[in-house]
């Protein structure tokens, strides 16, 4: 696997650590305007290295952080996945775990960000210390409130939130939706 760590894998995809030659496919994402349709901005090279940078100082061998999402047949990234602290105080308390993901556009429709978001509730819920995870988008952003659905999240309409970090000038932006699942909730959608 040329360096890569796998953190987790399911039948097709490995969730791992990011390689050098992940960088094309990062900064493809983060310049597609359909992937950033619900975000405020994108990012060029530059500021999307940057950030690829930050996200491999945040990852550790738990599951925390944001992975590379790669097709076990070829290798090849498609996207990334993780489990972080949302950081938003008076929102969620210190210690909540989100979920999120983001897939280069020619890779949608495949169900790999169930596939790879599954996996890591998975990793999240085997520690004793994890009982909830949460997942927040754009009111609007249907395309990932359809994957926590599937991923069989529900709605927390008490939790919904009119997002800190995103500027006044992307009203549209701002109101974003909660779905949250437990670890019981995820244990009962597993075969028996």
């Amino acid at each position: 696997m040329s360096g890569r760590v796998a953190i987790v894998e399911t039948p097709r995809l490995i969730i791992g650590t990011w390689l050098p030659t992940d960088r094309d496919l990062f900064r493809e994402i983060n310049a597609d305007p359909k992937v950033m349709e619900f975000f405020p901005f994108r990012r060029n090279h530059e500021e999307a290295d940057a950030f690829l940078g930050k996200l491999n100082g945040m990852m550790t061998m738990e599951g925390m952080g944001f992975y590379a999402v790669v097709l076990k047949q070829t290798l090849q990234p498609v996207g990334f996945c993780g489990l972080s602290h949302p950081n938003l105080p008076g929102i969620f308390p210190d210690d909540a775990i989100e979920i999120g993901w983001r897939l280069a556009t020619r890779f949608w429709g495949n169900g790999y960000a169930n596939e790879a978001a599954d996996a890591l509730l998975g990793k999240a819920f085997r520690r004793r210390t994890v009982d909830t995870v949460v997942s927040f988008a754009v009111e609007t952003n249907h395309r990932s409130t359809n994957v926590m659905k599937r991923l069989g999240m529900r709605r927390m309409q008490e939790l919904d939130f009119n997002h800190p970090r995103v500027p006044d000038t992307h009203p549209h932006l701002k109101r974003h939706v909660v779905y949250a699942i437990s670890r019981q909730e995820w244990q009962a959608r597993r075969p028996a």
